[in-house]
């Protein structure tokens, strides 16, 4: 281990790739008991009125387990960290952002909309992402420099204009001023809502949505499908301050609000005011 590891200090393009190898095999180790505990899993309510499960921890520390193993020095960042942690702040050079399960609230009902979402942040910058889609049983994974593949498929975000075919997503409920601004959009676009953020913008990555814009994540929800927006040719708007570079993290940050996916999107939804 000590060749190997002055060999990825060295090359850091090699440091990269090895990262991406041992984050897909890590995620791919937790797909049996993520499909074994699918609508059978016992949850309780965190303290944000979010769900939680044995799953969520289970995966949560058996994949962090396997990656520290490799990268002892990487900064590790997970939903079901503990809130009275103190607020972490990431000066390694690579990150791992982790949501065990995005979709908690389908995964316990026993709705196949749910994903396991692991992001490879350098710097502070996503560039390399894993979602395994339960529904699907796909690994999509991909960033900015890589492209994105969806299990072997070369995927990009949608590159036709907006019109009253195009798919969009949104994350419900809407504050009233949300909604009222939004109105015109609910009448015009097929609006579908998944209940994960995580699978609504990698399905705007693979060309299935023309875009996803949400007022309610956490960065966990988007560090993975950020890198796949990106990699497959796709833009991303903030309504909020950008969160990336990420230089700390807790779990009781402020929520987030973006657009993101094809430009026709993004460009019609940066003159909303959300």
């Amino acid at each position: 281990m000590g060749k190997l590891a002055t060999k990825l200090r060295r090359d850091p393009a090699t440091s990269v790739r090895h990262r991406i190898n041992a984050g897909r095999v890590a995620v791919q180790q937790q797909v049996d008991f993520f499909h074994r505990q699918f609508g059978s899993v016992a949850s309780d309510w965190k303290a944000d009125d979010t769900r939680v499960t044995f799953a969520d921890f289970a995966i949560s520390e058996k994949l962090f387990a396997e990656l520290r193993g490799s990268f002892p020095k990487d900064d590790f960042c997970s939903e079901e960290s503990s809130p009275e942690d103190e607020l972490m702040s990431l000066e390694a050079e690579f990150c791992w952002v982790l949501d065990p399960i995005d979709g908690t609230n389908n995964y316990f009902f026993g709705i196949p909309l749910c994903a396991i979402s692991l992001a490879l942040l350098r710097n502070g910058e996503p560039i390399y992402g894993f979602v395994y889609d339960l529904a699907r049983g796909v690994l999509t994974e991909g960033g900015p420099d890589f492209g994105v593949l969806d299990g072997n498929t070369k995927v990009t975000v949608k590159s036709t204009p907006l019109d009253r075919h195009s798919i969009i997503s949104l994350h419900f409920p809407l504050g009233a001023g949300e909604a009222d601004t939004l109105q015109p959009w609910l009448e015009t676009y097929r609006v579908r809502s998944f209940g994960s953020s995580t699978l609504a913008l990698t399905y705007a990555a693979l060309g299935k949505l023309d875009g996803s814009l949400d007022c309610r994540v956490k960065v966990w929800d988007i560090a993975a499908a950020y890198a796949l927006i990106k990699g497959a040719g796709g833009e991303f708007h903030w309504y909020t301050e950008p969160v990336f570079p990420l230089r700390s993290f807790h779990v009781d940050q402020p929520k987030l609000r973006f657009a993101a996916g094809s430009l026709a999107f993004v460009e019609a939804a940066a003159k909303l005011d959300i």
